[in-house]
């Protein structure tokens, strides 16, 4: 898949038919969110000279870094000519104006009465009808993502009144035309904003830090993406005692939320990069949905040996997908006895919140990414590519997924805490490697914060995502 994409083969077609061949006998689903790359200390400084006028991009640096030397990594132009047109920055400051209250105020009171229930969702149906008129996919940022919500809150309402059922887990692949702008909406975010790579570079940082001594790792993965940071992850671990070291891989997924074709990408990508780095490697796939309903119990081995260390991705918001379950996810993840537990916090994800305050507080940092976005001037089609295959889908599920688990909780990092864990500091390098990459991005109101542990990126003094690192 990689090499069609990528412009490898001369006939997509050969390379396709075997891809789909490969996932659909052997494979099993696996969850992708957003996930990336990261760098040692010297391939970091390495790839910084490699690329003096690029981003870091994880599935072209890292994931594959035996491609660095193909000029037009990711090639879908036979199947999207670039457009020239670029996209003007019309951002928005918040306070909002009038205009913009007025839109948050409707999509509040909307989805105030969806969550009501009784014939609510008929009235919440007229004000989403009345937004229709003032909110389009080509607007400002605030009104483009004020858009996706109001899309979202459509669908839930139509979902309601018809009786059909909500899953907003399911977001399946159509075609492999599908994954592709999905991976090609990836690459280019990664490319033009330090959004995903800060997250990811800064809790694999932590992580390769916490394994100094180590032959064996195991990493337990409640949100295993596109598998871009354990490729590098191994590409490190291939460098230590002349690659005798030890990867396992343990991905928590459900089998009724994702397709075979992206757990196909995945696998055989990891698999392959580390046969050409001679580093042993073991792929494991559990059902989180058995583990959940099994009182989390554990399903798989976690070796006693010294000389293994375990790591755990515990991203915040798999807690809206386990709302009632938090207690009992962080005591599994406390039974695994793990070196470091990484964690990213979007800034969406606000269980701690009621319903219709969770999604405004939603609409405001997408809000501010889409801004973030526009100040990059980008090309109309790849910015179009972004919200449409990542963007959109993140909101419906957030609306969807908060209107089935309403419950409050306790703030995140008040979870952790209760539940025994201790903040750990990120390094000093760790905050420098932030701050390099963010200084690398042209648009200059991205910055990096440090607010007590948490590692934060910030676009004009807004939080856009954040990182954590805790131990037992």
């Amino acid at each position: 898949m990689l090499g069609w994409i990528m412009g490898d083969v001369e006939d997509p077609s050969v390379s396709l038919n075997k891809m789909l061949n490969a996932t659909v006998s052997d494979s099993a689903p696996v969850d992708f969110e957003f996930s990336g790359g990261f760098i040692s200390p010297a391939t970091f400084n390495t790839h910084l000279n490699h690329h003096q006028n690029q981003y870091f991009s994880p599935l072209n640096d890292t994931l594959l870094p035996h491609y660095d030397k193909k000029p037009n990594l990711y090639n879908t132009q036979m199947l999207i000519p670039p457009q020239p047109k670029t996209y003007n920055s019309r951002s928005i400051e918040y306070n909002p104006s009038m205009q913009q209250q007025g839109i948050i105020d409707q999509l509040f009171k909307a989805a105030d009465l969806i969550q009501s229930g009784n014939n609510n969702p008929i009235l919440a149906q007229g004000i989403l009808a009345r937004l229709n008129h003032q909110l389009s996919p080509a607007g400002n940022s605030f009104e483009r993502a004020a858009f996706y919500f109001k899309q979202a809150l459509q669908l839930l309402t139509h979902s309601i009144l018809n009786n059909i059922n909500i899953n907003p887990q399911i977001t399946p692949v159509d075609s492999p035309f599908s994954l592709i702008y999905k991976i090609s909406g990836y690459k280019l975010l990664s490319e033009v904003s330090p959004y995903i790579q800060f997250a990811n570079f800064t809790c694999n940082q932590a992580i390769l830090e916490s394994l100094i001594g180590f032959d064996r790792v195991h990493v337990i993965d409640f949100d295993i993406g596109f598998g871009g940071q354990w490729a590098s992850l191994i590409q490190e671990l291939g460098l230590r005692n002349n690659g005798a070291c030890f990867l396992k891989i343990t991905a928590l997924v459900s089998p009724l939320t994702h397709d075979q074709l992206e757990v196909g990408l995945t696998r055989e990508s990891l698999i392959h990069f580390a046969s050409e780095l001679n580093v042993g490697f073991e792929f494991e796939i559990v059902n989180i949905d058995a583990l959940a309903s099994a009182s989390w119990c554990l399903p798989f081995n976690v070796s006693d040996n010294d000389n293994e260390a375990v790591a755990v991705n515990l991203p915040v918001h798999v807690f809206s997908n386990y709302q009632t379950q938090i207690p009992a996810v962080l005591r599994f993840v406390k039974r695994l006895s793990p070196k470091i537990v990484v964690s990213v916090d979007r800034g969406c994800d606000r269980t701690d919140l009621p319903f219709a305050n969770h999604l405004i507080q939603a609409l405001k940092s997408y809000s501010n990414l889409l801004e973030s976005l526009d100040a990059v001037n980008m090309n109309l089609d790849s910015l179009q590519k972004i919200e449409r295959f990542l963007v959109q889908p993140a909101v419906e599920k957030i609306v969807l997924g908060r209107f089935l688990f309403p419950e409050k909780t306790q703030p995140w990092r008040d979870l952790f805490v209760s539940a025994g864990f201790s903040p750990l500091l990120f390094s000093n390098f760790t905050e420098s490697q932030a701050e390099c990459l963010v200084k690398r991005t042209p648009v200059r109101e991205f910055h990096v914060e440090k607010r007590q542990s948490l590692l934060v990126l910030c676009w004009q003094r807004r939080e856009l995502v954040s990182c954590s690192a805790w131990k037992c």
